[in-house]
């Protein structure tokens, strides 16, 4: 196939995998029970230890009798983006989406984001809802992990980002030609955190992605999974910093160097440094971030001031003295 031809109509559903072999079966066997007629699976194990492949393989005869395209990837264990990473290659299909291998896809899922994207040909991608269930019972979940946001936005590059909106992934759908014209190497950029932020920040950047308002995606609650795992200290204040590294490379990507959403970045990080600061007790580093807050506007004095308050009380910080605190926090200002 040459490059940036894709198969018309054909819907490549890319999959990485670490270690699932009790759940994998599940998204497999929602994939077999679309209703769409043109699909590819491109599963990708990240060095499973268990017998995920041996599930993986279980499943080629289903899929060859379904008359969808399946192809297993077998990867040393990294993470999930260089697993994604793993899979891209193999794109064929005109439409993209990249579950994970934990979740479910409703019968219908595929085929209603592929007909609003054939009916709706002016945009580039579109999402839907998702609901939250227990793995094990079944049951649906009271609250999901994320907030829908207005649903009415399409430019979701800032509320992605900001936490306003859902990334949840096997809820997107993407256009192949779009996605790979942002990578045309098929490569993204690969962390030991996201996958999700690089496949959509800067799709986000460059188009606008209606909601259609349907729960179209089951997303599984597992505990003791991956992303449910309590973190060290240490842990934790990596994958901060690796998310700043990830950020300042999409940015770079998108190409973003105006002033105004420069520091609406530096404000992000700098809320989320607020945040680890205090589970911490980190003192000076709560006070650089408070003071970061203020320079590029995230804030008010007052709301400033009441943050240092609130974080000297909360956290037994009150034999400091606020008002020497809130005279340097706006020498800068003044």
């Amino acid at each position: 196939m040459e490059e940036n031809q894709f198969c018309s109509g054909r819907v490549s559903v890319v999959t990485p995998v670490y270690n699932g072999e009790l759940h994998l079966a599940k998204m497999l066997d929602s994939v077999l029970a679309q209703t769409y007629p043109d699909i590819e699976m491109i599963l990708v194990d990240d060095g499973s230890s268990d017998g995920t492949l041996g599930v993986a393989e279980g499943y080629r005869e289903k899929f060859a009798a379904r008359g969808y395209g399946y192809r297993i990837v077998a990867a040393p264990h990294r993470n999930a983006s260089a697993a994604v990473n793993g899979g891209l290659p193999y794109v064929t299909g005109e439409y993209l989406i990249w579950p994970d291998s934990d979740d479910m896809l409703k019968p219908e899922s595929v085929a209603k984001r592929v007909e609003f994207l054939r009916t709706h040909p002016e945009y580039k991608c579109v999402r839907s809802l998702s609901w939250y269930y227990n793995a094990d019972t079944g049951e649906r979940a009271e609250k999901a992990d994320e907030q829908q946001g207005d649903l009415d936005r399409e430019e979701l590059f800032w509320d992605i980002l900001e936490s306003r909106t859902f990334v949840c992934c096997g809820c997107y759908m993407l256009k192949s030609e779009a996605f790979f014209a942002i990578y045309p190497q098929r490569r993204i950029p690969e962390y030991s955190v996201g996958q999700n932020f690089q496949m959509l920040l800067p799709f986000m950047y460059r188009h606008k992605c209606p909601t259609i308002r349907e729960e179209l995606y089951g997303v599984a609650i597992r505990e003791g999974s991956h992303s449910r795992t309590a973190l060290t200290r240490e842990q934790e204040e990596k994958k901060y910093s690796d998310y700043e590294s990830l950020v300042d490379e999409i940015a770079e990507i998108c190409r973003i160097e105006d002033p105004a959403s420069r520091d609406r970045i530096a404000c992000w990080k700098a809320r989320r440094r607020y945040r680890i600061s205090l589970k911490y007790r980190q003192r000076k580093a709560a006070r650089a971030a408070l003071r970061q807050l203020r320079r590029c506007g995230d804030c008010s004095a007052g709301e400033v001031v009441k943050e240092i308050i609130w974080a000297y009380c909360v956290n037994g910080w009150v034999k400091d003295k606020v008002y020497p605190i809130y005279r340097k926090l706006f020498a800068e200002k003044t």
